[in-house]
């Protein structure tokens, strides 16, 4: 089946053979209009009691006897009860599932909420597209602009690192793809190739050595099918005004036997990034062992220990403009090789980076489909690593206490004198030029700074010249932090959430 063809052959004819015996013996099910529509707790024993309920009702329209009355509000009752229970048992299945299937779980939360979720009308050249089509579009125009046209690389150059062992290069075996067959999720959706995720780990003890001998291949070659360089974009709202196109962050949904590969990779360069201690301990986000949490207590501890002995503090709130988006990727390869990865990884990611193609999906409408010339796909397996290893000398320089979770960044030093205002001043201007060097851009309309202490003094800042606004409360993580670190807005905030 594989014999004198490319990475590309193999896998088109890999996946017109499974597409063929799919077609052949996986029979479809297409669910009516009325199912639908159903309630997700409507089960067999709910219908046969709602159909009884119907039938006595019909019986005591044309008699009109008191017995018929009864029967029907017999039924009636039972209608309530069983209705009652089926909605129990329904929650508490999708509770007990939320982990295995939690698409399920916020489907579930977000049809008990009162303001609808999904793509609202988008403003776009003084008009409202309402369309789902051109709703698509226009999100995908919007993307599509932030990319980053990088600049030409010339003596831009990352630090080296000394490494205690340098990366193997046969790390990948047929075993690993078994493993990975079978912890794969089948309740997520398929990608643009339309190949599901049951399939392959049902077939994963068939499919295994097929599969490996794409990998390996692709590895071997820096050749990367052109359906793992396609993704579905889903729109996803963050805050703000729902009609901005700006206010929806893309996350893509990408070939599943890709993103298979990708995790294989993935751990491969992890181990040997944690072998090497070459992560910095500033970063929790995509980390093992590490969460929001840990980054919010090792923060706000630190702060809370210098507040307690007479300290004035100053925090300021870093916001990087669409970075995972905006990565350049010429630059990020540079810093791949700087930390010892193999050429042969290097050159896979390079390919897997170029001619990367998106579209935008509104209700199961469809743009265009558009080039992706810079960042790292939100949504991918690799993508948030990749992002880390990025950003990994973010903080190298800086005095302040430096703490990072992906991209959301944050520094503070006590500010008792000229001197201190001065250097963390100095610290924003390091970090300043280390975002002219990798072509990353701050938001700085977002960037905050936030004076704590009796005795503070109330500097200001700036960020490349532009004065950073004063904030006595910002959300940090998903928490409301003041400027007395107190948490009663938050559980303020917590009691009046409503579903």
């Amino acid at each position: 089946m594989f014999s004198d063809k490319n990475t590309e052959q193999k896998w088109l004819s890999f996946k017109m053979i499974l597409n063929h015996y799919c077609s052949q013996f996986i029979p479809l099910i297409r669910k009516s209009r009325s199912v639908k529509n159903h309630p997700m707790w409507l089960n067999s024993e709910v219908k046969k009691l709602l159909g009884k309920k119907r039938k006595a009702f019909k019986k005591y329209k044309s008699e009109g006897t008191v017995a018929a009355f009864n029967e029907y509000k017999h039924y009636n009752k039972c209608c309530k009860t069983a209705i009652r229970k089926a909605k129990i048992e329904n929650e508490e299945r999708i509770a007990a599932e939320a982990k295995t299937n939690p698409k399920k779980f916020f489907k579930y939360i977000n049809s008990k909420k009162m303001q609808v979720e999904g793509v609202a009308p988008l403003s776009y050249n003084n008009n409202m597209v309402t369309a789902d089509t051109e709703k698509a579009d226009v999100l995908n125009q919007f993307f599509s602009s932030v990319y980053t046209v990088e600049e030409p690389v010339g003596q831009v150059s990352p630090n080296s690192f000394t490494v205690a062992s340098a990366p193997t290069t046969q790390w990948l075996a047929q075993d690993m793809v078994l493993k990975g067959l079978h912890t794969i999720n089948v309740n997520k959706a398929p990608g643009p190739d339309g190949i599901h995720p049951r399939v392959l780990r049902e077939l994963g003890a068939e499919l295994q050595w097929p599969l490996f001998l794409i990998f390996s291949d692709s590895l071997s070659s820096g050749m990367v099918p052109s359906d793992w360089k396609k993704a579905n974009v889903t729109p996803i709202f963050k805050k703000g005004i729902r009609s901005q196109p700006g206010n929806y962050r893309p996350v893509s949904l990408t070939s599943v036997v890709g993103k298979l590969f990708e995790g294989l990779l993935r751990d491969h360069i992890q181990n040997y990034v944690v072998e090497n201690g070459i992560m910095s301990s500033n970063q929790h986000g995509f980390m093992k062992d590490r969460s929001c949490q840990t980054n919010l207590i090792a923060f706000y501890d630190e702060v809370s220990k210098k507040l307690d002995s007479g300290d004035a503090v100053d925090i300021i709130y870093l916001d990087f403009a669409k970075a995972f988006d905006t990565v350049p990727h010429k630059r990020l390869l540079s810093k791949l090789r700087s930390i010892g990865l193999s050429e042969v990884v290097c050159t896979w990611i390079e390919n897997w980076l170029q001619d990367r193609v998106q579209r935008v999906v509104v209700n199961g409408t469809f743009s265009t489909w558009s080039k992706v010339l810079s960042g790292v796909p939100q949504g991918s397996v690799l993508g948030p690593l990749l992002f880390n290893l990025f950003i990994n000398d973010l903080g190298e320089g800086i005095m302040s206490n430096v703490s990072v979770f992906a991209d959301d960044t944050k520094l503070c030093r006590p500010v008792n004198s000229i001197q201190d205002v001065t250097s963390l001043q100095q610290d924003l201007d390091q970090l300043a030029i280390w975002a002219a060097k990798w072509q990353m851009r701050f938001n700085v309309d977002k960037c905050k700074v936030m004076h704590l202490g009796c005795k503070n003094m109330q500097a200001p800042y700036n960020l490349n010249g532009t004065a950073l606004g004063k904030s006595i409360m910002e959300k940090d993580l998903g928490v409301l932090v003041d400027n007395k670190l107190g948490c009663s807005k938050q559980c303020q905030l917590q009691g009046q959430t409503r579903f």
